[in-house]
């Protein structure tokens, strides 16, 4: 805007100049060329500073108008900088308070889970992996904090929406440093070789490559990551309902243990059987958090009912929670080895896992 005034102001001065030097100029039109009028019949003439005496009072308010609101531009560039400051210092003490309220928070949920017993650190995740031992049972805990939310994918038994993969294969063909088992499926054996068939829905890097089917017989949830990392889930009904979600990642299984932290009612089947289980949840920070229990196994663990895990899923201050496929099937992966111990005594091919890669 500067520029565009100081160009009018310099263009305007040659004029206001011009004016000034015909002003100054004796224009007798009586010794024009030293002739007479009645020589030339002509009329009468105007001196031509008179009638340029009009244009050049124009030209002048004009640039007096134009140095007013060079003078109002200044102004108001002096209050938009004087604000932009007061919002940028706004926004600085805002992200102060954002760290603060992490960092007080964080010490909250590390004072309910205690000391880790190993840790990763990189510029795509944190990951803390503590040992949760409880009256009956034992597991592992994840928590984990995505600053690239890329990093964390659901990978399928060998890329294929039909096959098996146990959880060290995956990681050693992906290089993950974490993963878990995923959703639910089932597996037969077509033309002697065993396929699976998994269900509800899958979505991998934003694509449904399993698209979900509904059935009355049991409320399957559908649960994964958007782009931004943030758990997504809900109880579809048809596929569009899964998309609506927007989800990156993610798979089906039942149920739904924890909602904004409150928790849901529980099929009767699943209240109180006690069994191996893997859950993956969300804290109000954003930080995931995945759990695998084992069971089965007599004096070491024998598992633990949905009922009594949606209540130390409360304890641990958890805000959304949900049970994916368990049993046999519960195995946890970190930093090149199976951290819990499977309760059919080996890892068993799944159809999908949860990772996350360097």
């Amino acid at each position: 805007m500067k520029k565009y005034l100081m160009f009018i102001i310099v263009m305007a001065l040659p004029g206001l100049i011009f004016l000034k030097a015909v002003e100054s100029v004796d224009l007798d039109t009586s010794q024009v060329y030293r002739q007479s009028y009645d020589e030339y019949a002509f009329g009468p003439v105007t001196p031509l500073h008179t009638s340029l005496q009009k244009p050049e009072i124009d030209i002048r308010a004009l640039a007096i108008q134009m140095s007013d609101l060079q003078l109002n531009m200044i102004n108001y560039v002096a209050v938009y900088e004087h604000y932009n400051e007061v919002i940028k210092a706004s926004i600085e003490t805002s992200k102060n308070q954002r760290v603060l309220s992490d960092d007080i928070y964080e010490q909250r949920i590390s004072k309910m889970l205690g000391e880790p017993v190993d840790f990763y650190l990189d510029n795509r995740t944190e990951i803390k992996i503590f040992e949760l031992k409880e009256l009956g049972y034992r597991g592992y805990i994840a928590k984990v904090k995505l600053f690239d939310p890329y990093a964390f994918k659901l990978a399928l038994a060998k890329d294929s929406t039909n096959d098996l993969e146990t959880i060290s294969e995956v990681a050693d063909r992906t290089g993950a440093i974490f993963a878990i088992n995923g959703g639910g499926f089932g597996s037969s054996y077509k033309n002697g070789q065993r396929h699976s068939e998994m269900i509800g829905a899958a979505v991998v890097d934003g694509v449904l490559v399993k698209p979900f089917v509904y059935t009355d017989e049991e409320e399957l949830f559908f649960v994964g990551t958007d782009r931004y990392g943030n758990l997504v889930g809900t109880t579809p009904k048809t596929s569009e309902d899964v998309m609506a979600l927007n989800p990156y990642q993610g798979v089906s299984f039942i149920p739904i243990l924890i909602q904004d932290g409150q928790k849901l009612d529980l099929p009767g089947a699943w209240k109180t059987t006690k069994h191996p289980r893997t859950i993956i949840g969300q804290y109000a920070n954003d930080d995931l958090i995945m759990i695998v229990v084992d069971g089965r196994q007599g004096e070491w663990s024998s598992g633990i009912t949905l009922e009594r895990l949606q209540d130390k899923l409360i304890e641990l201050g958890v805000k959304d929670a949900y049970n994916l496929d368990g049993g046999g099937s519960t195995a946890m992966y970190f930093k090149g080895r199976v951290l819990n111990k499977p309760s059919s005594g080996y890892e068993r091919p799944v159809a999908n896992h949860f990772i996350i890669t360097p």
